[in-house]
């Protein structure tokens, strides 16, 4: 090899985009959802369905829209956000059309349909119009105003099932609250990322426990109160347990102290259980949740909440086969609240771990995206966002098997609801919008071979990235100032060499570091 080959740079390297990858995801899907659709008729009516051919080329429709807008607007994010929710939209279209069988005067499937159309509609105008997550971080208060807005509007109107949560006008009803979820860890992401080292560092310390000043704190006891207020006057106990719960999460990421899940947990437990004594819909539904075979044993036949623990009891481990269930003896919200009971019974335990699989892959992989990121906004909203759908499916399962009262929430993509499945799209376009920012590899790594992913807030590796700032370690661990004895980025041990700010780099460049980082 002679000299000038040796010397010569490496050829530019790509980051793959992977959207060959999610096509392939996606027909997968859609395959999925119709053959699913094929079983229900031949099971209930001993043929396939008249309309199977439509229903699968409707959902690849809506498939094929989100991943041109992915393609043109978003080229390298990850390749299983779309396809997820594909599949988990099209299983919910699948679990609805079969209830509908037991129904035949109320028809829920083509209005799901029609939202799912519009959700996917929304996907692709946030992915197409949204160049770039932080610019969400300006409208932080705006944010908030108007979800808290939304939250409010919803007392004005008559309570439905006993919770005050819908609006209903002209024969059209929403809830503005599966909206306001949004704007609120918008807010919550914004404010955090500009008051993080406040919560971690600054304060009086009493034994162990370190707390905040009451400027930095009083927002914090805000939201708790806006959540208990939720729960006191729209007898909501779903919603005021998501958005706290999201908080806390947020609040553990942006200061890594554990003391603030402590202390949420307990602010959390003493509101509900205040309220669960006092007001007396979340007090029936908390009875219920530890007796829920009370009604049986006083001749009144079986709850909703037995029904559907007779359906998971019902279903085993391989399930009675899709159609084959006895879901209608649940009643009224078997579409909604209860539709995890219908997949439970007919899918057995094996489809329910592959449910669970799917949303803990969406989940894990927004988490993913936030780690990848280096502006604290991008990195809390991303948390934020998954963490919405990670703590909503938690409380909806939890409830419906018993673990925790129920809450009256609707399962992502699964359930009927049009406010939630648009909602849970928007989400998703969100997510998708961020981890394109974080896998975008850098224009300048491409020149000297070396893959980075540094787009808009992205992470960094290559010669050609700027140095570590203070402001990219929130944990207080790390950077420019960090000591220490440790092994992590940014300890100093007694081999340091002079110069290298980071403790382990070469003397005589800026960010200490001789090569790729």
């Amino acid at each position: 090899m002679t000299a000038s080959m040796a010397d010569a740079p490496p050829p530019g390297l790509r980051m793959p985009g992977r959207r060959g990858t999610e096509l392939a995801l996606l027909a997968g899907a859609v395959l999925i959802s119709v053959c699913g659709y094929i079983d229900v008729g031949l099971a209930r009516q001993n043929a396939v369905p008249g309309d199977a051919a439509s229903y699968g080329a409707g959902l690849a429709a809506l498939a094929l829209l989100g991943h041109l807008a992915v393609r043109f607007r978003a080229p390298y994010a990850d390749p299983l956000f779309l396809p997820i929710a594909i599949l988990l939209n099209g299983l919910g279209l699948l679990l609805i059309f079969r209830l509908d069988l037991e129904t035949p005067k109320d028809q829920a499937a083509p209005t799901q349909l029609v939202w799912s159309a519009l959700g996917v509609g929304l996907f692709a105008a946030v992915v197409l119009l949204l160049r770039d997550h932080r610019i969400l971080q300006r409208y932080a208060y705006v944010s908030v105003a108007a979800g808290l807005a939304l939250m409010v509007v919803p007392i004005f109107f008559p309570a439905v099932n006993g919770a005050k949560i819908w609006i209903r006008v002209a024969g059209f009803s929403f809830q503005p609250g599966e909206f306001a979820k949004i704007l609120l860890t918008v807010f919550f992401a914004a404010y955090l990322a500009a008051n993080r080292n406040a919560l971690a560092h600054t304060g009086k310390r009493m034994w162990k426990f370190h707390f905040p000043t009451g400027r930095v704190l009083g927002p914090v006891v805000a939201v708790w109160l806006v959540s208990v207020g939720v729960l006191v006057i729209e007898r909501d106990l779903g919603t005021s347990l998501l958005f706290f719960g999201v908080f806390v999460v947020l609040l553990y990421v942006a200061t890594g102290r554990t003391g603030w899940i402590a202390v949420g947990l307990l602010l959390a437990a003493a509101g509900a259980a205040a309220v669960g004594l006092l007001e007396p819909h979340v007090h029936s539904r908390v009875a219920d949740w530890l007796h829920p075979f009370a009604s049986i044993t006083a001749g009144r036949g079986a709850s909703q909440l037995a029904q559907s623990l007779f359906a998971f009891a019902a279903g085993g481990l391989l399930g009675t086969g899709l159609g084959e269930g006895h879901s209608a003896l649940i009643g009224f919200a078997m579409k909604s609240d209860f539709i995890l009971a219908t997949y439970g019974e007919e899918l057995g335990l094996t489809g329910l771990t592959a449910l669970f699989v799917l949303y803990a892959l969406l989940v894990a992989r927004g988490y993913r995206a936030g780690l990848a990121l280096r502006d604290p906004f991008g990195r809390l909203l991303a948390v934020g966002l998954a963490s919405l759908l990670a703590v909503q499916v938690f409380v909806i399962a939890g409830g419906v098997m018993g673990l925790i009262p129920l809450t009256g929430m609707a399962m992502p993509f699964l359930a009927q609801g049009g406010s939630s499945v648009v909602t849970n799209w928007v989400i998703v376009a969100l997510l998708i919008r961020i981890s394109d920012s974080a896998r975008r590899p850098h224009p300048d790594a491409a020149e000297t071979g070396v893959i980075a992913a540094a787009g808009p807030g992205g992470a960094r590796s290559g010669s050609s990235a700027r140095p570590y700032e203070e402001e990219d370690f929130p944990y207080g661990y790390g950077g420019p100032h960090a000591t220490g004895d440790g092994g992590g980025p940014g300890a100093r041990g007694e081999h340091d060499t002079p110069g290298a700010p980071d403790g382990h780099g070469t003397p005589g460049t800026p960010d200490g570091q001789g090569g790729s980082r």
